[in-house]
């Protein structure tokens, strides 16, 4: 069993991919070919906004926005200590500081309640991160920037797809970045991710910035970095764009059939585990990157799902601030205590298109 199936998606589309692939192959334009611009303009058609900028990772995607703005030393970037490290990494490697602000209970998100305390006269940019699939609450978290002139800058590495009172995740504030890592919603054979903008100044400083501060007229205008997606992950991604709409919605149905077999299997069982499913806010959608779970004792758990040969993940056992990485903020135990009770029980379990209603079954009854 496979936690992500990528084997087979690839027999769908194994046509199409290679075709993509070989065109690139037979016009040899491997950096910035004319892939990259279908890419751009398939992307931003689909979320609906004026500029996409295909980059080489969603790390990096983060990273040029915050150098667009300019953020370095002695600024602050507020930002969820509930998250990949990568969030968190890219404001430290700028000189930057980050800020963290505690989750909401159930969404995990970014609470809007707790953010305006957080914000002082360093905040330079506010990251928010749209976690397991699912868009924080961009409307009270842009009800709260706006006003104090502090630009927002989406995390959507594991949204894209999803929706937020009917606007597409990398649509929701002045920038969106997401990731096309192999085993997100939609995913390309190696690192890539994405930049989303109305804004014509940010976009011609993310194409810059992608290509070491070159403009087109070859000048090196700012310093940048070499942030370039290749042709071959966009000729993957196109090909993956034609069912990428049917891949969102069976990703859906999976989610809500785990929902529906948790709740009503171990009700049935009557097992001493008690299990918390993910909960979806009424005006959104999410993709479900994964369908992570919380459960009272997920060291059990983990044992019955590894004896019944299923593999399962933990996103994240331990929050950003309580990462030796990030030891130098002096933060510990208790700063941040809802990030912290949540990164003791989640579990994420298979998660992926084409995922069976059979070995759907097979996992639950392993809980």
């Amino acid at each position: 069993m496979d936690f992500i199936d990528l084997k087979s998606q690839y027999r769908q589309l194994r046509d199409p991919i290679n075709a993509r692939i070989h065109a690139v192959l037979d016009h040899g334009q491997y950096i910035l070919g004319p892939e990259i611009c279908e890419l751009e303009k398939c992307l931003a058609e689909y979320v609906g906004i004026k500029h996409c900028i295909a980059v080489s990772s969603g790390t990096d995607a983060l990273l040029i926005a915050l150098m667009a703005y300019g953020i370095g030393p002695g600024d602050e970037v507020i930002t969820s200590p509930f998250t990949f490290i990568s969030t968190g990494e890219v404001i430290t490697l700028l000189g930057a500081k980050p800020v963290f602000v505690d989750i909401d209970r159930r969404t995990y998100n970014l609470d809007p309640a707790l953010l305006s305390d957080a914000i002082t006269d360093k905040t330079k940019a506010i990251m928010p991160v749209s976690l397991y699939g699912q868009c924080a609450d961009f409307d009270a978290i842009n009800s709260i920037a706006d006003p104090c002139g502090i630009p927002v800058i989406e995390d959507g590495a594991q949204s894209f797809g999803a929706t937020y009172k009917n606007r597409k995740s990398c649509t929701l504030s002045h920038v969106g970045a997401t990731s096309f890592f192999p085993s997100k919603s939609l995913g390309c054979y190696g690192d890539g991710g994405a930049l989303f903008t109305n804004d014509e100044k940010l976009n011609k400083v993310f194409r810059a910035i992608r290509i070491h501060g070159q403009n087109e007229l070859r000048e090196h205008t700012c310093i940048g970095i070499n942030g370039r997606m290749d042709s071959i992950q966009a000729a993957v991604l196109l090909a993956k764009m034609e069912i990428f709409h049917s891949e969102v919605e069976a990703r859906i149905r999976i989610a809500q059939r785990y929902t529906d077999l948790i709740e009503n299997d171990l009700k049935r069982r009557k097992s001493p585990i008690r299990v918390r499913t993910p909960y979806i806010e009424a005006h959104n959608t999410s993709v479900f990157a994964q369908y992570t779970i919380e459960v009272s004792d997920r060291d059990t758990v983990q044992e019955s799902m590894k004896a019944h040969s299923i593999p399962t993940a933990v996103h994240y056992p331990l929050p950003l601030h309580l990462q030796p990485a990030f030891k130098f903020l002096g933060l510990g135990q208790g700063n941040f205590p809802v990030s912290e009770e949540v990164a003791n029980h989640v579990i994420s379990l298979p998660m992926h298109p084409y995922l069976t209603e059979q070995v759907q079954s097979q996992i639950i009854a392993a809980l």
